[in-house]
């Protein structure tokens, strides 16, 4: 039977959504397939049709129990002999899967990719009759997304030794995530490759800044009361504080993190399938697994982490193809956070640095001048013109030249080394009076006070507006400084304008003054400290807080220590961890450090630590006498730790300790040095 008729008797539809028929036939001729399509753009048709034109069982690798169990109930009502092996299976329901794959009935089996783990699965792939295998989600095989599924790695593994075709599909996948599919899955060989168009027409794109966040989620919900709604949320505490409010408005509402028992979970997902009208108010743990087609809006009460995160969200309104409404609210403390996140993984710089750069890529459309679906096609490579259905067509922003404040910021970047964040780049240009300008000397620089026609607030929206025309970018290695992208350049030099928003400024408002562990400049050190503090703590094995705990590190960020004296003087370093830790802490801070010979490293922190150093440097100006003609001659470290700790106070002890010969030559400095030292 034709993949046309399947799809009419089987599914009920008369014709293929645009690109799926090319893709459908790529499948079932057995082709290595690669598909990058929208949410909501009927993915899962793309590999259940073939699974039914093609001979054998089609294996289907899935991230969530709740989405195979969802599809495998829908196969089956459409008369499709589909089942799931998950750990949620009754032991009735995996004894039916296995009677229907012994009979030959089974066409579709799903499973979870931690099940690739368990020994044999290949062979009993195989003995089952195995002809293609089918990857949803494909993008959790990416390392370093924020959907990593570390069993993704063994699905290559398997097509290898099962030698069978693979079609992989997801619905967010930059270049450098489509590069990531191609090596783990297909070892590096390209498939055919779809990449349909991003665009949901359906779904109006709003934003605005947070003011009283709550009130703008309940009067979003108030003016929809009665639709399925989805508000995300950054923390799991604010999905039970939303989710309260809601109910306490009148609306039908409960929340969902990963914190839940497992239970509870499975009962909200089952109310939100099954009750009209109901709004899940939860953490991105909600969602992949969710595919009701008439949540007629998404909500974000928190700026999502990234564009793509951003995309697959609010790609769960509306998959009826009926309008559906989106709002996302964003402030500087949301800002703030996701950097935070960012710094605080532990991937390469490089890949923080791109980590930033998406983030930025979200920024940009927050801050966009014009229609939002053009912004967001044109981050996935689509040319668009406005859509006249967001809320920048709707009510278009209010511009103004922002070319000399934004000059002004880039030139403060420049002339500090590009070794700053935005909080002290502000101080600058405020013409502030405080002790670490001074220090610095960046009260002398021509930036110096330029920029008071702008509040301190105003400043951070116009920074938040440079990031998201991707004009800055925090430097990771710098610990959050910022760095001028080649897209600022030209404005630098006079060559160019930009055009920044009027009405994001104005609405910057002092608000309540958030309390931050260390100050904003400090912030991405203590980021990176805790970085380093947790892969040490996971590669032995114990909490976090047996290397470091946190106020240790909140002083190492505002003291900045440079050597390992310094660090000694840090509360909570101590003798034993600073010579398991210091080294490696004080290179997060100070980059390359200098090697110090063992009998110099125990007395790290101590004055008798000092005095080798003069000691050692007295040394070296008479290594060949006083006249510099004599043989060279040199003390051992541990001989010159010995008379740091000693201290011999005259020339016959200085002998007993030194021997006669080095005594001779060093004695009598050494002496001055213990006489000034004393």
């Amino acid at each position: 039977m034709t993949a046309a008729t399947l799809l009419r008797d089987v599914f009920g539809f008369d014709g293929f959504r645009l690109g799926q028929e090319e893709i459908v036939e790529a499948v079932s001729l057995g082709q290595n397939t690669l598909a990058i399509m929208p949410t909501g753009g009927g993915k899962s048709l793309c590999f259940q049709l073939p699974a039914l034109v093609r001979e054998g069982v089609t294996v289907v690798i899935s991230p969530l129990i709740a989405l195979m169990r969802d599809q495998v109930r829908g196969l089956r009502e459409a008369g499709v002999e589909a089942g799931a092996l998950t750990s949620g299976n009754t032991q009735e329901e995996t004894d039916a899967v296995w009677q229907a794959l012994e009979e030959g009935r089974l066409k579709l089996l799903y499973m979870a990719p931690e099940r690739l783990a368990a020994g044999g699965v290949p062979q009993m792939l195989r003995r089952i009759g195995v002809s293609m295998i089918a990857v949803d989600e494909a993008h959790c095989v990416s390392q370093w997304g924020h959907d990593f599924r570390p069993d993704y790695l063994r699905i290559g593994e398997l097509r290898r030794a099962l030698g069978v075709p693979l079609a992989a599909f997801t619905a967010t996948a930059d270049a450098e995530t489509q590069a990531e599919i191609v090596e783990k899955l297909f070892d590096g060989v390209p498939p055919v490759t779809f990449l349909r168009g991003f665009d949901r027409p359906n779904i109006h794109l709003a934003f605005a800044v947070k003011d009283q966040p709550r009130q703008q989620i309940l009067s979003f919900a108030a003016a929809r009361k009665g639709q399925s709604g989805i508000v995300y949320c950054g923390t799991r505490a604010k999905t039970e504080t939303i989710a309260q409010a809601l109910r306490e408005a009148g609306h039908a509402a409960c929340h969902y993190h990963g914190g839940m028992e497992a239970e509870d979970r499975r009962v909200v997902e089952g109310r939100f399938q099954q009750e009209d009208g109901l709004i899940v108010v939860a953490t991105v743990a909600f969602g992949m697994g969710i595919d009701k087609p008439d949540i007629r809006w998404v909500a974000h009460a928190d700026l999502p982490k990234s564009i793509e995160s951003y995309y697959q969200e609010i790609g769960r309104a509306g998959r009826d193809g009926a309008p559906a409404e989106t709002l996302t609210l964003f402030g500087p403390d949301d800002i703030r956070y996701r950097r935070q996140q960012i710094d605080e993984g532990l991937a390469p710089p490089e890949r923080r640095m791109a980590d930033h750069a998406r983030l930025n890529a979200l920024l940009g459309l927050c801050e966009a001048l014009e229609c939002r679906r053009k912004t967001l096609l044109g981050y996935f490579g689509e040319e668009a013109t406005a859509c006249g259905h967001c809320d920048l067509c709707d009510k278009p922003a209010d511009v103004f030249d922002g070319t000399t404040p934004v000059r002004m910021a880039l030139s403060a970047a420049l002339r500090t080394g590009e070794s700053y964040g935005s909080g002290h780049l502000i101080e600058i240009l405020l013409g502030s009076d405080l002790d670490k300008i001074k220090q610095r000397g960046h009260d002398q620089l021509p930036t110096y006070g330029v920029g008071k026609e702008y509040s301190r607030r105003e400043w951070q929206a116009i920074f938040r507006q440079m990031m998201g025309h991707d004009l800055l970018r925090p430097d990771p290695e710098r610990h959050g400084g910022l760095r001028m992208t080649e897209k600022a350049r030209p404005i630098l030099r006079g060559e160019d304008t930009i055009q920044l928003r009027r009405d994001t400024i104005k609405a910057a408002k002092t608000g309540n003054k958030i309390k931050m562990l260390v100050s904003e400049d400090d912030a991405p050190l203590l980021s990176a400290l805790k970085a380093k503090r947790r892969a040490l703590a996971e590669a032995a094995g114990v909490p976090a807080y047996i290397i470091y705990n946190d106020s240790t590190l909140i002083e190492m960020a505002q003291k900045r220590p440079m050597s390992l004296d310094e660090m000694a003087k840090i509360s909570g370093v101590g003798a034993k961890k600073l010579q398991s830790y210091g080294d490696a802490f004080l290179s997060v801070i100070a980059g390359e450090v200098a090697q110090l010979h063992p009998a110099r490293r125990k007395m790290a922190g101590r004055s008798e630590g000092s005095v080798y150093d003069r000691l050692l440097e007295v040394q070296a100006d008479l290594s060949r006498g006083e006249d510099g003609t004599g043989k060279p001659m040199t003390c051992s470290a541990s001989l010159l730790a010995k008379v740091a700790q000693m201290r011999p106070r005259d020339m016959a002890t200085m002998e007993r300790v030194l021997g006669a010969k080095y005594a001779e030559r060093f004695g009598d400095a050494f002496l001055g040095v213990l006489s000034e030292a004393s």
